[in-house]
């Protein structure tokens, strides 16, 4: 099986996103069992959250964000669905569709 590579920065961002958790767990003085199971994880699963690995599906990474209070867009939920519908009324704007142009074919030998 490939390995899925990632950039730099989204790398990067998983790094600091896992330390804030890990931050976060510690400020709460909750211990990885504690967290796992309020999260409804295997504690291996959140050692690989707070290690910043990709593997992990972003729902139980914002889960677990959110139940040690790291904030990832607004903190206010009201503000959070006024910036959702925002960027909804936004992309309502925009075309359904994104078509690539088609490279013209040079075939004059």
């Amino acid at each position: 099986m490939n390995q899925r590579t990632y950039s730099k920065y989204a790398k990067e961002a998983a790094v600091l996103l896992g330390r804030q958790i890990k931050l976060g767990r510690k400020n709460c003085q909750w211990s990885e069992q504690n967290l796992a199971d309020r999260a409804g994880i295997s504690r291996a699963t959140l050692q690989r959250i707070e290690a910043g690995e990709m593997s992990p599906s972003i729902g139980l990474v914002f889960e677990v964000a959110a139940l040690v209070g790291v904030p990832l867009f607004e903190q206010d939920s009201r503000a959070l669905a006024v910036s959702t519908e925002l960027a909804q009324s936004k992309i309502a704007l925009l075309p359904k569709r994104i078509k690539t142009k088609a490279k013209a074919v040079d075939d004059a030998f």
